[in-house]
């Protein structure tokens, strides 16, 4: 059965250069972060560099648009920077990207070489279809701090991510709730590659159909399709 995904009109309307394309994958086989997956994380930092040519992360224009439309939604987008750009500062730095699992690292690696937010779900882990709205502040977000278990609401029209249980990812694309993450027991995965104008839709295109090519090595006989890309335009 297809997973369902929709964008709310207030989304659309918000940013209105919205382009999401969806890979929808079972039969994956994930485990712990591999010396290929390094690899493939330390190519995708040295492509990122290449492309940046000197400039910092936020300098990019697709993450000037990220900027703008967090701020447009009243989240503080130098705080609470999206997860391309998070990931981006990280890759070069001193820390580096940091190693998950297997297929965590996959989707970061093309976030990282593309410049484009990328996330994953646990299909079996997902209630009903995922929409991507405006929140009304009185959704639940679960989370771990400290240690423990919590429950977190977001802000009255911040933009989430979220499905019949709750919401899954908070701003947008910036912090995933731990429900519904890729763990090393998962089988079925949605992953999401979103983008802004000015990028063109063939480049997010061209970076799915990378990260499908990879899950698919990693995955041999696993049951991949990508959608067309969706646009908010």
């Amino acid at each position: 059965m297809t997973l369902t995904l929709t964008v709310s009109d207030d989304v659309r309307a918000l940013a209105p250069g919205f382009t999401h394309v969806a890979i929808e994958a079972h039969g994956l086989v994930n485990g712990p972060s591999s010396d290929a997956g390094s690899a493939l994380l330390d190519g995708a930092a040295r492509r990122l560099a290449v492309r940046l040519d000197g400039r910092a992360p936020h300098e990019d224009p697709h993450m000037v648009a990220w900027r703008e439309t967090y701020t447009a939604f009243g989240s503080k987008p130098s705080r609470t920077r999206n997860s391309a750009e998070a990931l981006a500062k990280r890759a070069l730095s001193g820390a580096g990207l940091p190693r998950v699992n297997l297929l965590v690292d996959l989707y970061n690696a093309i976030s990282v070489a593309h410049l484009i937010p990328v996330g994953g779900e646990d299909i079996d882990r997902i209630e009903g279809g995922m929409r991507l709205i405006r929140a009304t502040g009185e959704e639940d977000f679960v989370t771990v701090a400290g240690g423990e278990e919590t429950v977190e609401h977001p802000d009255a029209g911040e933009v989430v991510w979220r499905d019949d249980a709750g919401v899954t990812c908070r701003r947008w694309n910036w912090r995933q709730g731990p429900r519904t993450r890729l763990t090393e027991r998962t089988t079925s995965g949605i992953f999401l590659l979103e983008s802004l104008a000015p990028m063109p839709v063939a480049e997010v295109t061209a970076a799915a159909a990378e990260l499908a090519e990879l899950l698919a090595k990693f995955s041999p006989g696993a049951d991949i399709s990508v959608r067309a890309p969706e646009s908010s335009a």
